[in-house]
């Protein structure tokens, strides 16, 4: 493992060309207060004791909200007259800086972008503008009798077009896989960074390049998605004493053709520190605990295989019930978040297990200890049942940490590595010429997130980019 580190940028704009860029934007009311500025320019990068202090000192120089395309288009084109970089920002729930501007400049809030255009009743497909919040569009979908196929844990605060441009799975991902598996991601509508701003339409190849790609490579203004038909969920949570019994459920569940939408396994000590659900009881009995979404059709199985495993249910309730936390805000990255509110010591890796994890379970477990606190969750790749593992660790240094990452990968496990500031390094491990190709032409100055996409970096080196202001 690399440690991260902060690439080799120019120095911010000047005063007076943010001077300048505030003056073209005054109709948007630019927002140029310290202590705005600060909130505007972070996200929930503190999960990574490595990124903090990287990115801590990173800001904006100025902010703007827009509303429409055609505030956007004129805040394109002002940022592509006077190279200004743009940072665009949805919600700003993401784990590891996506939405941080290294190079200052400015920072583009979408969330006024708001709009369902359209519903399709015969195909549930819709189209939806960047900034709808997950869970005003799961609203309006509901007369219809569809839903949002996949859902980040923060779910009630995240942003379509952030979900798309940071995220990558989450709940519904052991139906329907992470975001860039084959049709998760229809179509988009994108803007250029250009002095005179292109409104283009991009098909299901297209798009693909601009899916998890942090806002680099294009400005994502709507979304062309799938939906599905809408599941009354059950949240169940199941105890059980033993470690290789719990795991045995997970997968089992996983694997079986029963309608879930999300299972999550979390290590006893784990659940012993959460909170849960009003009428749940607390996790102090010492049992490890299995989560369920869980379809209703679906429960009268869940007796004989509990029996099968040597589980047992501990609370059940209807997810539309809605008594206090939802289980779904114990899962995927809630569950760091809740566990570092206590121990703010500790951090998370984010993997892909090997098709059989017990080696790795066990190799982990004899070389961490109590070090090392297991979060799964069952997902699908292409269709395949897999494990992925979010677990917590107690920081120990960037030495311990390289070590710990580079023995999940001789172990065969894929590192999603939330310690690193490019997709490439965060994710992909690759540099991917399609997404380069795609900033070439969307954003041919480079403005958009600089430092982010590290393949644009090495194609055009950091010398003398971006360009001087045209006049």
């Amino acid at each position: 493992m690399t440690l991260a580190k902060l690439p080799d940028l120019p120095p911010p704009p000047s005063p007076q060309r943010i001077a300048e860029l505030a003056a073209a934007l005054a109709a948007l009311h630019p927002i140029q207060e310290q202590n705005e500025l600060e909130r505007w320019s972070k996200d929930f990068y503190e999960y990574s004791p490595v990124l903090s202090p990287l990115l801590a000192p990173c800001r904006a120089q100025l902010a703007v909200k827009v509303e429409r395309l055609d505030q956007l288009r004129q805040v394109a084109s002002a940022c592509a007259r006077l190279a200004v970089p743009l940072t665009l920002r949805g919600a700003g729930t993401g784990n590891y800086g996506q939405c941080v501007p290294l190079q200052g400049g400015l920072v583009l809030d979408l969330t006024g972008l708001k709009q369902l255009r359209s519903l399709d009743p015969e195909t549930g497909e819709i189209v939806a503008e960047a900034g709808c919040l997950l869970t005003d569009l799961d609203r309006q979908l509901a007369p219809s009798g569809r839903a949002l196929r996949l859902a980040p844990s923060t779910y009630r605060t995240a942003s379509l077009g952030g979900f798309i441009a940071g995220g990558a799975g989450g709940i519904g991902s052991l139906r329907w896989g992470f975001l860039r598996d084959p049709g998760n991601l229809l179509g988009l509508e994108v803007m250029t960074v250009e002095p005179e701003p292109r409104l283009l339409q991009l098909d299901v190849s297209a798009s693909a390049a601009l899916n998890h790609a942090y806002g680099t490579n294009g400005i994502l203004t709507a979304l062309r998605l799938p939906t599905c038909a809408a599941v009354a969920w059950q949240q169940l949570v199941l105890g059980f004493d033993d470690w290789n019994q719990a795991l045995a459920a997970l997968q089992g569940l996983a694997d079986s053709p029963l309608l879930l939408n999300n299972v999550a396994l979390l290590e006893a000590p784990v659940a012993a520190r959460l909170p849960w659900p009003l009428g749940c009881p607390a996790g102090a009995g010492g049992e490890h605990r299995l989560l369920l979404l869980a379809a209703p059709e679906s429960l009268a199985t869940h007796p004989n295989l509990l029996a099968a495993w040597g589980g047992r249910l501990l609370w059940q309730e209807a997810q539309a019930a809605n008594r206090g936390l939802p289980l779904r805000e114990l899962c995927w990255n809630h569950t760091t978040l809740h566990w570092r509110g206590q121990q703010p010591g500790w951090t998370y890796l984010q993997l892909l297990l090997p098709p059989d994890p017990q080696p790795l379970l066990a190799a982990l477990r004899q070389r961490w200890g109590d070090g090392l606190l297991w979060h799964l969750e069952a997902v699908r790749q292409h269709g395949v049942v897999r494990l992925s593992g979010l677990p917590l660790l107690r920081y120990e240094g960037p030495t311990a940490l390289a070590a710990l990452i580079d023995q999940c990968r001789d172990l065969g496990a894929l590192v999603f590595d939330p310690h690193q500031i490019t997709v490439e390094e965060g994710g992909l491990g690759h540099i991917d010429p399609a997404q380069v190709a795609a900033k070439t032409n969307h954003d041919p100055a480079g403005l958009l997130n600089p430092g982010k996409l590290r393949g644009w970096l090495e194609a055009k080196g950091a010398s003398g980019w971006p360009p001087a202001p045209g006049r």
